[in-house]
Parts: structure tokens; C-alpha cells; sequence
């Protein structure tokens, strides 16, 4: 989220360089279909035990990655209460003039949140680690998925925040989530009110389990009772979906600044918006998408040393609390680049540790807190660039829609929310120095890599051709073979302007740059 020091006392978020679309045509903002090929791993043995300065994994490069709209959610943030009704599917919802007199004043907005169609890597620790840690996996061998919505319980025109008791049930950026399903039904409550250890363990059984390297078809589409997510695994032939709906469990949570009250509102979630544009954004977040593919990095850094992490099932000590930090003593980074390990009470990110005893399949340990020293594994050269030591890169199509799929969206950009990490930028002026396209790592120096998308036409990533595959498909990573790579890291263009709503000033305004964005016309139609 933007300006989260307001709500947390410090930057919250992720770093997350995405890759966005844009269309006027209606419909485009609520219903589309995405070619998808899951990456593969290099070949790896049970229990292996892989140099950390040569082989990676994607569970290592990013514990997730997704497809994303924007939706509905009038118990969300800027105007939660359900003050501000959400019509959707409409642009009619579009607020975001800077004067707070105006009509479409973006004090007006109607609260939202944003749909994170999630899918996670294999190979490490086991869900459900992640409810509290990031950087887990379903499986040792097969990815699966999941339905997120983050919503944001904060007024940012009166200046107020959900009540503490409820926050420490909920979370004050809560998410509604559920596995995709065999069925379609969850599994557990999804709402952050009712949710259980069930809701975050996955049940092989009744949920999506899906092979490294299968090629599927993602399909969002709004229905009567909420968003509707199907996913078709063409390799495989099965089949799962999932609808955010109130009989699915899914739910608000009721905004309470005051008191010590935490109700769920069941809620049938819609997207927000017809159309994709550069003013159809959620107003809190600090990216400025609506349709947008988006990879989560920057989490997994090495923890080695002679002394063991604790072995937890959270990453956290179960008596205090508080993260489990990589052991004073011993040390992070890949082998090569290794200094000593930094815990949480001395300002650094080597936090929700995991000992290589917990992994299911690479017996590694690690850490999992967001890398904002800009030096765990997603920021060396390891990432996909037809090494036979680094996985495959996602494969993904840009988005189809209209009633048939058969319709391009015209424009696409190149986002990442990195002057919202660096310590070094003040996301408050558009020539800052200290916003960087190769962030500084906590040494002062430019990180060693940081990844950028690339287009290529049909076959993976060793140019094997695959059916039911988009002729042009969208990679990340490093310099890919026979890729086009747009300029590298300059893809990502210049620092972009945003109107923010200034927190407890009454409608007020301000303007921000959380975001480089670097826009083209969408190159890779189909």
C-alpha cells in the first residue's frame, strides 16, 4: 500500500515489477482470459542440497506470482462504512480529481480492494507457513493456486483505522482467500473474521494441484453472486475455479474505528470498473494498476551458519510472537556475497526464518521477510536466461477479452514499486536522485540484477514449441535467448505521478511517485 508509514509506522508492501493493460473496450476491466505455462525447475534429487551461488528455484525467486483486478469492497479504504455506494462493472466509479470540491474528487471514491489470482512454487516449505511467512509451497513437486483480496480497513479522510481488537484478528490490509477448487466450493471461511488453519492448509484432494511446465487457461468473469476464476489445465485436463461469493464464505469486515467490535459482512466481491485504464486504480495501493500480471519477489535470502534455526511451524516463536530471525552468528546472501545476518531488532530483514529440516523437497534454509536490503536471491543474476541451472520463466499471454476472448488490449506498461521500497527515495518529488532503477542494496551499493520482462514468439524458454500455447508470450527474468527485452531494466521507464488522498486531512490531496511505469502499445497481441 502507499504511504503505509501512516497506518504501520514504516513501509508495508512487496516488491512486485508488473506488467499492465490497458483497453477502452467495456468489459475489459471484469472479464478476460490469460494463456499461462508454468515455469519448471532445474532437474533436482529429494533433499538436495544446491550451490546457492549457481542453481536456483522458483520458490526462491518469487513465493508467488498472479493475475490482478480491481473490486467492489465498500467497507475498504477511502471510503469505508459503506459510504460511498460501488456500482459494478462501471466507470462510473472513477474519482480521481485532486480538488476536493470537485464532483469526481477522489475523496469520493468507493472503497476498494484488489483480486490477486495467486498461483505458488513447489519445493520448500509447506503451506500453511505462509499465513503468517510468504515463500511456501503446496507441494513438493506441484504448484497450486489461490484467490486472494486485499482490502484496506483505514479513513483516510477523517484520519482513523479499525479498532486494535479487530486488527489482531483480521489484519488492517485483510484478505479474503480460498485455493482454487475441484468443486468450486472453499474448502474453509476465505473471510478474514471466520477463517481457520483450514482455510490456509491445502487438501490435495479437493483442491488445483497442477505439474512445473503445464499449460492452462485463466478465465475471470463477473457473475451475479461475484468474480468467477476458472483455471484449465490444457496438459492435465483438470479443471478448477472459484466465485467470491457471500455462499462461498466470503465477506467484509465491518469498519469499526472505535470500540472492540470485528464482524464479517458475508459480500458477494464484484470487480470494480469496465474498462482498463491508467484511471481505474485502487486509490490506496501503491501501484497504479487494474488488469495486471504481477510477480512477487524479493522475499527468500540464505540463512547459514553454525547455528540452527528453530524449527517452527509459522516462522515465528510460538510463545512470544515474534519472527524467528536468522541466528546471530551465522550469515545471509548466496555463497560468494555472504555478510552477517541482520534480525528484525536491529532494523533488518533476515526474519521468518526456516531451518532446511522444514523444506519438502531442497534442503535449504532460509529466510522470508521482504528483502528491503535489495541482496537475497531475486536480486542476483539467477533468475530464467536459458541456463540450465536457473528455472524456466512464466510464460503468459496478454489478456483476451470481450464476449468470445478474441479481443486485444491496445496498450501495455511496465510498473514496478520500487521508489516506494528504496530508503534512499522520498517517493515525494518526480526528480529524486535516490529513486533508482537498480536499487541500492544496504551496503550502498546498486543491487547485482534486478528482472525485467521480455516477449518471445510460442515454445518455452529453450524454444520447444507447446500446444495450446498464445503465439507471443510475456517472460521475466534475464537476457532469454531469441527475446525481445525492450530496453532491460530501462523498460521500467520514469517515476509516475499519483493523487493520493493526504491521511486525516479531510479530502486533501497530494501528489506521489511510488512507481516507475514505462508505456507502449501492447506488442504482443494475438
Amino acid at each position: 500500500m502507499a504511504e503505509s508509514d501512516e497506518a504501520f509506522g514504516a513501509y508495508v508492501g512487496h516488491d512486485e515489477p508488473s506488467n499492465l493493460f490497458y483497453s477502452n473496450i467495456p468489459g475489459s476491466g471484469n472479464q478476460m482470459r490469460w494463456h499461462l505455462k508454468l515455469p519448471t525447475d532445474p532437474h533436482t534429487g529429494q533433499g538436495e542440497v544446491p550451490r546457492s551461488d549457481k542453481k536456483s528455484f522458483n520458490f526462491q525467486l518469487h513465493p508467488a506470482f498472479w493475475f490482478g483486478m480491481a473490486m467492489c469492497d465498500t467497507q475498504s479504504d477511502p471510503n469505508p462504512g459503506n459510504r460511498v455506494a460501488c456500482t459494478r462493472d462501471s466507470n462510473s466509479n472513477i474519482f480521481d480529481n485532486p480538488d476536493p470540491t470537485a464532483p469526481d474528487s477522489i475523496s469520493k471514491h468507493p472503497g476498494t480492494a484488489f483480486m490477486e489470482m495467486q498461483f505458488y512454487p513447489p519445493g520448500w516449505v509447506a503451506w500453511p507457513a505462509a499465513r503468517v511467512a510468504g515463500g511456501t509451497s503446496c507441494d513438493a513437486r506441484k504448484w497450486c493456486a489461490a484467490l486472494n483480496i486485499d482490502s484496506l480497513s483505514r479513513d483516510p479522510i477523517n484520519g482513523t483505522l479499525l479498532n486494535p481488537t479487530c486488527q489482531a484478528i483480521t489484519g488492517l490490509e485483510y484478505v479474503n482467500f480460498a485455493f482454487i477448487t475441484k468443486n468450486g466450493r472453499t474448502q474453509a471461511p476465505p473471510n478474514p473474521v471466520n477463517s481457520t488453519l483450514t482455510t490456509f492448509t491445502p487438501d490435495p484432494k479437493k483442491d488445483l494441484f497442477m505439474n512445473s511446465g503445464d499449460n492452462l487457461l485463466v478465465t475471470l468473469r463477473d457473475t451475479e453472486h461475484g468474480l468467477r476464476i476458472d483455471i484449465q489445465d490444457q496438459t492435465t485436463g483438470e479443471h478448477g475455479f472459484m466465485t467470491t461469493s457471500a455462499k462461498n464464505g466470503f465477506g467484509q469486515v465491518q469498519y469499526a474505528p472505535t470500540g472492540t467490535s470485528c464482524n464479517n459482512l458475508p459480500y458477494d466481491f464484484h470487480p470494480m470498473y469496465s474498462t482498463s485504464s491508467p484511471h481505474t486504480r485502487v486509490p490506496w495501493a501503491a501501484h497504479s494498476y487494474n488488469i495486471a500480471f504481477s510477480d512477487e519477489i524479493g522475499h527468500f535470502d540464505y540463512c547459514t551458519g553454525s547455528t540452527p534455526i528453530p524449527a517452527t511451524e509459522f516462522g515465528v516463536d510460538p510463545t512470544t510472537g515474534n519472527p524467528i530471525s536468522c541466528p546471530t552468528g551465522n550469515f545471509e546472501g548466496v555463497k560468494g556475497d555472504k555478510e552477517p545476518a541482520e534480525a528484525i531488532k536491529s532494523g533488518g530483514d533476515d526474519n521468518f526464518c526456516f531451518p532446511a529440516s522444514r523444506s519438502t523437497l531442497i534442503k535449504v534454509s532460509g529466510c522470508t521477510d521482504s528483502n528491503f536490503g535489495f541482496d537475497g536471491v531475486s536480486y542476483k543474476p539467477l533468475w530464467p536466461d536459458g541456463s540450465r541451472t536457473h528455472p524456466t520463466s512464466i510464460l503468459f499471454s496478454s489478456p483476451l477479452t470481450g464476449e468470445d476472448y478474441n479481443r486485444n488490449y491496445s496498450r501495455s506498461a511496465f510498473e514496478t514499486d520500487l521508489p516506494a521500497l528504496e530508503a534512499s527515495c522520498t517517493t515525494m518529488s518526480a526528480t529524486d536522485p535516490g529513486c533508482t532503477l537498480l536499487p541500492l542494496t544496504d551496503d550502498g551499493a546498486p543491487a547485482n540484477f534486478y528482472p525485467y520482462f521480455s516477449t518471445r514468439n510460442g515454445g518455452d524458454n529453450n524454444n520447444n514449441q507447446n500446444r495450446g500455447q498464445a503465439q507471443c508470450m510475456w517472460q521475466i527474468g534475464g537476457a532469454i535467448p531469441d527475446s525481445n527485452l525492450f530496453g532491460r531494466n530501462a523498460q521500467y521507464g520514469t517515476l509516475l505521478a499519483q493523487v493520493h488522498l493526504r491521511f486525516g486531512q479531510h479530502g486533501a490531496t497530494h501528489v506521489v511517485y511510488p512507481d516507475f511505469q514505462g508505456a507502449i502499445n501492447n506488442p504482443c497481441q494475438l
